[in-house]
């Protein structure tokens, strides 16, 4: 199995690529790029960035920074993208991971295509897919294997290994070291004590990033690590064997509102009971939430901080009882300022459902009961959120997401060109300079003017 993990990493090619896994993999990359521009914004953002420019100095090897445009080297420009699109909390995940892949994915790879300039469209999609079916695999054998909730970044640093390994053209024995390397050295953090106390570290997969790129940059000299037990030890049902033919890519969610995701069921719950014609929110008296374990460990007070909106369940369940929407605007400074927001909260009651819970992660269940002023009580009945594979955001859906997030801080101009390259990936031979010099280059509105308009 060893092996055949290397030889995958590889020796996958485009050609081996379903056309929906294709397609896939430049949705994942549109939705990503777009939780990017908007996260640039934010302070977590700014702070990474400045860190990496000043304390990770670019040697022989020179990367851009994500909407940044300041040179690092690649261990920094890691570091500061998965930051950057861990701040603003709407990128795309895996249920079984309890967490997210494509946010470590996208930093590495982008720092590789900075130091291959024979990388095309076409070989950027394989390397992206790559790391997702990595990724996805390394997040369900540490889950599978270990009785501790770990952070992403614990185990998406396999999937950053993987590409920069790939993109450094490693044999199979120093691969399998590198993944060694990632593993070992990946921060295996507590994820609640992150949900118990929301802060900017998030879900450690800056860190994660970081590890991974400079474990195959490790391993390029010969530095040795111990097997990923997660790779070499954990194969049940056929996880890694499966590679090729079970494309995990196709199991990811898209995120239809940019909080944590345990949330949306929730908040899916709420904006239902809008939809009602006897719903009036200036009536509402109480609002009693059934939802699993994991969820009612969320932030359940007036959030302080964006990091706090992002990682509540009454915060978000309230703008869209009140608002009949949650987004960039409602998790950044006018949100948090909304004093109907503030004065609903306490009148919010979270529950912990056992049947609900019984069924996470593979499932995300939530409840919302509605009782009003004048003694009325509207139930939205279990629900869960749209946005998984089996319940779909529609892809105009997630265009309309890209430019949401985009164009307020890039400019309609800069987004509807990223969006077209993104598209133009699949040509024969098309060139990847263009993608990535909108990617990587200073944005088109300072922080504060893009904070003011959306955050």
């Amino acid at each position: 199995m060893n092996d055949h993990v290397g030889q995958f990493i590889h020796s996958l090619r485009f050609e081996d690529l379903p056309d929906a896994v294709v397609e896939q993999a430049q949705y994942c990359l549109l939705d990503l790029l777009g939780v990017a521009a908007a996260g640039s914004s934010t302070q977590l953002a700014q702070i990474a960035c400045d860190h990496a420019g000043e304390f990770f100095g670019a040697g022989s090897m020179r990367s851009r920074l994500l909407f940044d445009g300041r040179i690092a080297s690649p261990l920094g420009a890691a570091l500061a993208g998965a930051m950057t699109i861990d701040s603003f909390d709407g990128h795309d995940g895996h249920s079984l991971t309890k967490g997210h892949i494509g946010v470590a994915v996208l930093p590495a790879l982008l720092a590789m295509a900075e130091l291959d300039p024979s990388m095309n469209g076409r070989s950027f999609l394989t390397s992206l897919v790559l790391g997702y079916e990595i990724g996805t695999r390394a997040g369900i054998a540490l889950h599978a294997t270990s009785s501790e909730y770990h952070t992403s970044g614990a185990w998406n640093a396999l999937a950053a290994a993987a590409i920069t390994a790939r993109g450094l053209k490693l044999d199979v024995e120093r691969t399998r070291h590198a993944l060694g390397i990632a593993e070992y050295h990946g921060p295996r953090s507590d994820m609640m004590r992150c949900i118990d106390y929301p802060t900017m570290l998030k879900d450690g997969s800056g860190w994660g990033c970081m590890a991974g790129v400079s474990a195959a940059l490790l391993a390029e000299r010969h530095f040795t690590g111990v097997p990923a037990l997660t790779v070499e030890a954990h194969d049940e049902g056929g996880l890694w064997s499966g590679l090729g033919q079970r494309w995990f890519i196709l199991e990811q969610y898209f995120k239809p509102f940019p909080v944590c995701r345990w949330a949306h069921p929730a908040i899916a719950c709420a904006l239902r009971l809008r939809e009602t014609e006897v719903f009036v929110a200036d009536a509402i008296e109480g609002v009693e939430i059934e939802t699993f374990h994991e969820a009612t460990r969320l932030c359940a007070s007036v959030p302080a901080t964006t990091e706090e909106a992002q990682y509540g369940v009454l915060f978000p369940v309230a703008a869209a009882l009140l608002d009949g929407r949650v987004d960039a605007e409602t998790i950044g400074p006018n949100g948090l300022a909304d004093a109907r927001l503030r004065y609903l909260i306490p009148r919010l009651r979270l529950q912990d459902c056992a049947s609900f819970s019984a069924l996470f992660p593979a499932q995300r269940w939530a409840r919302v009961i509605v009782h009003t002023r004048d003694g009325r009580t509207l139930d939205s009945g279990p629900m869960q959120s749209q946005g998984d594979p089996e319940r779909p955001l529609p892809r105009d859906a997630l265009r309309a997401k890209f430019r949401a997030f985009t164009e307020v801080r890039m400019g309609p101009e800069r987004a509807a060109a990223m969006e077209q390259e993104v598209f133009n990936l699949t040509e024969p031979a098309h060139a990847l300079s263009p993608l990535l010099d909108l990617a990587l280059s200073a944005p088109e509105t300072s922080p504060a003017e893009a904070i003011r308009s959306v955050l």
